[in-house]
């Protein structure tokens, strides 16, 4: 695919300002920038071009953004701590350099050497499962021991999952607002910790609350970054299915894991597996993937996914079978129960809980309804 603009070019020779002004100016998003900077050879030039060229769309008394707010921009976000990147620059991260819609500033807050890493992206549902937490931990942890960067966008459930486990090796939140707004406000702490050993990144101004509008802008930059995007739990209209939307239209590797059918967490990840993604057990296999050297991790790391046994299961004697179905039921009744409280309850291992609730509900001994609450069917 073709770059937005010479790289290199551009970036060196602006004024940071004029790059501020001219992406803050209305009715200009990344496609636009790049395409103005094409024709009129630098964004000095584009922002004096852009009236007439407005005049000429039938839009009257069009004005660009003063550049009073641009130094605003630059004093609050140097203020805060924060780089401005620019498209072509020296930080900018390489891998956003050949979209078409590559945004043309990123503030970045923390280690910015981690964007010149290699990255795997990592999204989910907001209401991830007890198991789904634990397998975004365990891909975290696996991907960082492989050497890669996780990327993800520091919402609830899984991605704060992702994001804690990968501290210590190296993560980047892509916020869908300004980097000094933390949303959600719960996340405040982990930013914190991503600034000092990770990297906070966005392409919004400073101060900015994220808005809908950002979020799918949001997710382009994840997927972006990403030589793939793992998938742990989404529903079958999410916010995670865009961002595997995004990859695939990105050249870059979609993976899932895999969940029951049954459970509607699940849908996504099994719909994106139907249509030809990557299946993934555990950080092995995105590895495989990849091309990469599989990470060195403990025994009990590998296929515990949480999710659907392997084909490797070992056999349990039928006698375990029968006790762990008996436990199940005598906790379970008419009344749906989640599966989460479930787990907790019986204390049991997922690799053990879950080809026996598989079974009972093949057996018709028990339901489960939306959301993974169970109930027993006699």
């Amino acid at each position: 695919m073709a770059a937005p603009m010479a790289a290199g070019g551009a970036a060196e020779r602006d004024d940071p300002l004029d790059w501020l002004r001219l992406i803050r100016s209305r009715r200009v998003g990344a496609v636009t920038f790049h395409r103005l900077v094409a024709e009129h050879g630098s964004a000095r030039a584009a922002l004096a071009a852009l009236p007439e060229i407005a005049r000429a769309a039938g839009v009257e008394d069009y004005a660009v953004c003063p550049v009073e707010v641009a130094q605003a921009e630059l004093r609050s976000g140097r203020a805060f701590g924060a780089q401005l990147l620019l498209w072509g620059g020296p930080d900018y991260p390489a891998a956003l350099m050949d979209l078409p819609d590559a945004p043309p500033v990123l503030w970045a807050r923390g280690q910015t050497a981690l964007l010149a890493r290699p990255m795997v992206a990592m999204v989910g549902a907001r209401n991830a499962s007890s198991l789904g937490l634990r397998m975004a931990r365990r891909l975290a942890e696996g991907l960082g021991q492989g050497g890669q960067v996780v990327v993800s966008g520091l919402a609830r459930g899984i991605d704060t999952a992702a994001h804690e486990a990968a501290l210590a090796s190296g993560t980047v939140a892509v916020m869908a607002g300004g980097v000094d707004v933390t949303y959600p406000e719960e996340n405040a702490d982990l930013a914190r910790s991503i600034a000092a050993t990770g990297c906070l990144v966005s392409e919004q101004p400073m101060g900015c609350v994220p808005q809908t509008r950002h979020f799918p802008l949001r997710n382009r930059i994840i997927s972006g970054l990403s030589r793939a995007v793992v998938v742990v739990e989404a529903a079958a209209r999410s916010g995670s299915l865009i961002t595997a939307r995004d990859a695939a239209d990105q050249g870059r590797e979609v993976m899932a894991v895999p969940g029951h059918p049954f459970d509607a967490r699940a849908a996504g990840c099994n719909m994106l597996l139907r249509d030809g993604a990557t299946l993934v057990r555990h950080a092995g296999d995105v590895a495989e993937a990849l091309g990469l050297s599989a990470p060195n991790l403990p025994e009990t790391a590998q296929p515990e996914t949480g999710i659907l046994p392997g084909p490797t299961a070992p056999r349990r004697p039928l006698g375990d079978i029968a006790a762990v179905h008996g436990q199940i039921l005598a906790r379970l009744g008419p009344s749906p129960l989640a599966e989460d409280q479930l787990i907790r309850d019986l204390a049991l291992p997922p690799s053990v809980l879950t080809p026996a609730l598989v079974s009972l509900e093949l057996e018709g001994r028990i339901t489960r309804a939306p959301g993974g609450l169970l109930s027993r069917a006699d």
